[in-house]
C-alpha cells in the first residue's frame, strides 16, 4: 500500500470517528435529546427544546472540547519529537503554568477587563503563556548556537516549578471565594459561554496547525536526532524554533479556552502510535482527530457519571492519564 493511500485511509477513519463522537455526545446528558428533532426546521425555535439544548448548551461545549483536545494532542506529538522524549507533554515547558498564573492573577485581582468580548481570565491566561514561552525561549538561546533542547527542557521544568510556587502564593493571599474560583478553573473545564471564546482562540490554533503541517516530514528526522536530520538536509535551528513556538502557541490558546487539562498530550500520541506506527505524517493529524474525540468523550463522562453533579474534565483526564503515564515510565525503563 502506498504511503498516500495509507495516510488517506487512516486519517479518514479517525476523522469519521471524531465526527461521529462529536455528533453523538451532545445528544446525551441529564436531558436526552434527538438530533432529528434538533435539526427539524418545521418546529419553531421557541418551542423546540431539543434544538435549544443542542445548539445553545451542548454544541459549544463539544466544539470547545474538540478544539482543545486536537490542539493539545498535536502539540504533544510535536514536543515529543522536538525533545526526543516520549514522556514530554504540552505542559512540560512551563507554558501551562504561565497561563495558570495569569488566570490566577486575573481572578484574585478581580480584573474586569474585556477585549472584543473576551473576558479577563482567558486574556490573562494567554498573556501568561506568551510570557512563559518568551522566558523559556530566551534561556534556550542564550548560547547563540541555536536552540538547545536540553536547556529548553531544563528551563521549562524549572519555570514550571517556579510558576507553580507563585500560584500557591497568590492562592494563599486570595480570599475564599477567589481561591475557590481559581482552583475550579485550574481543574480544567469546557463550560464555555457560547461560541465566541472558541472563535477567539481559533486563529491562534490555525496558525499553529499551519506550522505543524510544514513540520511533519521534519519531525520524523528530528525524532531520530539533530545530527541525523542535518545530514539529511534539514535546517535544524529554524525547524526547532518553529516546532517550539508553534507548539507553545497552540498550548497557550488551548489552556486559555479550557484551562490546564492535563495528560491529553501524552495519552493520545502514544495510543495513536500503537495503532498506526511512528510516521509523523500520519501520527500528527491522526492524533489531532483522536485527541478531539477523546476529550469530548472525557467531557461526556464528566457530565454524566455523577449527574446532576458535574466532574471537572481535568479530573477525568488525570484519572485516566495518571496510570497511563506510570505504565509508560515502567515500559520505558
Amino acid at each position: 500500500m502506498s504511503i498516500r493511500r495509507r495516510i488517506t485511509i487512516v486519517i479518514g477513519g479517525f476523522a469519521l470517528f471524531a465526527i461521529a463522537v462529536m455528533l453523538w455526545a451532545p445528544t446525551l446528558g441529564s436531558t436526552p435529546i434527538s438530533l432529528s428533532q434538533a435539526f427539524d426546521r418545521s418546529i419553531p425555535w421557541d418551542s423546540n427544546v431539543d434544538a435549544q439544548i443542542f445548539f445553545v448548551a451542548r454544541l459549544p461545549r463539544v466544539l470547545a472540547g474538540g478544539l482543545v483536545g486536537a490542539t493539545l494532542a498535536a502539540a504533544g506529538v510535536v514536543l515529543q519529537a522536538l525533545l526526543r522524549n516520549p514522556l514530554a507533554t504540552p505542559f512540560t515547558l512551563g507554558v501551562s503554568a504561565g497561563a495558570s498564573l495569569g488566570a490566577m492573577l486575573a481572578v484574585t485581582m478581580q480584573l474586569e477587563l474585556s477585549v472584543l468580548g473576551i473576558t479577563s481570565i482567558p486574556l490573562a491566561s494567554f498573556a501568561g503563556s506568551l510570557i512563559a514561552t518568551g522566558i523559556v525561549y530566551a534561556l534556550a538561546t542564550l548560547q547563540r548556537r541555536g536552540l538547545s533542547t536540553n536547556v529548553l527542557l531544563l528551563a521549562g521544568v524549572t519555570l514550571n516549578a517556579f510558576f507553580s510556587a507563585l500560584i500557591l502564593f497568590v492562592q494563599y493571599l486570595a480570599d475564599f471565594a477567589e481561591a475557590l474560583r481559581a482552583i475550579r478553573w485550574m481543574m480544567g473545564g469546557l463550560d464555555v459561554a457560547g461560541y465566541f471564546p472558541i472563535i477567539a482562540a481559533l486563529p491562534f490554533v490555525v496558525v499553529a496547525f499551519i506550522a505543524f503541517a510544514f513540520l511533519t516530514r521534519t519531525l520524523n528526522l528530528l525524532s531520530v536526532g539533530a545530527e541525523s536530520a542535518a545530514a539529511k538536509g534539514v535546517d535544524i535551528v529554524p525547524a526547532q524554533r518553529l516546532a517550539f513556538l508553534s507548539a507553545s502557541l497552540a498550548t497557550g490558546a488551548a489552556v486559555s479556552l479550557g484551562g490546564p487539562i492535563g495528560f491529553i498530550g501524552i495519552i493520545v500520541p502514544h495510543l495513536v502510535r500503537l495503532l498506526v506506527g511512528a510516521d509523523h505524517r500520519i501520527v500528527l493529524p491522526a492524533s489531532a482527530l483522536f485527541g478531539a474525540a477523546f476529550l469530548v468523550l472525557c467531557d461526556l463522562a464528566a457530565r454524566t457519571l455523577m449527574s446532576p453533579l458535574e466532574i471537572p474534565v481535568g479530573v477525568v483526564t488525570a484519572l485516566i492519564g495518571g496510570p497511563f503515564f506510570l505504565w509508560l515510565l515502567v515500559k520505558r525503563s
